[in-house]
Order: structure tokens, then sequence, then C-alpha cells
């Protein structure tokens, strides 16, 4: 996909991490799309997709919630997936891009892999708690499956939310 369409769903995950801070939530967000496709894959030819963001689905979307409902699982990628399996009626979300405005932790990582996206998008990375770069759930050899990974994008916007929001807890 282009970074003009990576780009746009990433200001929309971004979105959402704002709804969280405002929640006091850590303000993480995360879009769920599924572009359109131009060219259905065939004879061992990989599909061919739109770079139009009009024309791609939003599956789902959410941000962090874990204070507000209690529960430890309530991450943004693990809530808009469940949006994402509801809106396709499958727990395979293939052909399906998500956009996270941090790197994925290894619970929503695995969750990530087991759904089948095609790619992960994130904003900042996370060296000490990331599912990718630290602990190498995206690239594992013992997985089926292996989404394309896509880092940096809108990187100074996320640090700067999840740095300001932290900033704030602690004065």
């Amino acid at each position: 996909m282009s970074e003009s369409f990576d780009f746009f769903f990433m200001k929309m995950a971004l979105r959402e991490a704002e709804k969280a801070a405002s929640e006091g939530e850590v303000p993480l967000g995360a879009v769920i799309v599924a572009p359109a496709v131009l060219e259905p894959a065939h004879d061992g030819h990989p599909a061919v997709f739109s770079d139009d963001p009009s024309a791609a689905r939003i599956l789902g979307r959410a941000h962090n919630m874990p204070e507000g409902l209690k529960d430890a699982t309530a991450h943004a990628e693990m809530l808009a997936m469940s949006a994402a399996f509801q809106a396709v009626g499958d727990w395979r979300l293939k052909g399906a891009r998500l956009y996270v405005t941090k790197e994925p932790c290894p619970m929503c990582a695995g969750g990530i892999v087991l759904a089948r996206l095609d790619a992960v998008v994130w904003g900042v990375s996370d060296p000490k708690r990331g599912g990718g770069t630290t602990f190498g759930i995206f690239d594992h050899p013992g997985i089926n499956h292996h989404p394309e990974i896509v880092t940096g994008v809108c990187e100074a916007e996320s640090k700067d939310l999840l740095q300001g929001f932290f900033r704030t807890r602690r004065v």
C-alpha cells in the first residue's frame, strides 16, 4: 500500500488514541481496514489492491479500555479485531491491515497472527515490550502466518501522545 494510504488510516488510529487519553486510558488507538480489491488473486499471482482510502472498508476501530472495562485484555488491537470479526462474520481477517499507534504487545501480536491479518502498521516501536521487535512473534519460524510489518507511520505524533500522557501521570 502507498504511504498516503497508510498515513490516512494511521491518522484515524491517532484519533482513537486521543479518545483513550481523554478517558484516562493509555493513549493507543487501532483501526482495521480492508483495502478494495482491484484484481483478485489468481494463477499464483497475488491480489491487487486499490490505494484509494475512500474505497477501503473500515472493519473495526477501537482505543485502549483496560481501565474502563476492568479487563486486562481490552487493548485497542484486541477490541478492533473483535469488531472486525463481527463485521466480516469470521475469525480470519485475511486481506485486512491493522493500524495501531504503538507496536502491539505479545498478547496482541499473537492475536494478530491467529487472525491472519495481512499487515500491521504502527507508529512507535516498543523496544521493551514489543511483540515484534522484542519478542519476534511476527517473524518467528514456528508460526504459520507472517504479516507484513510497516513501522514509523506518524511516529512523532504517536510518541508525543504517549509521552504527553505519561508526563501528566508522573507529576
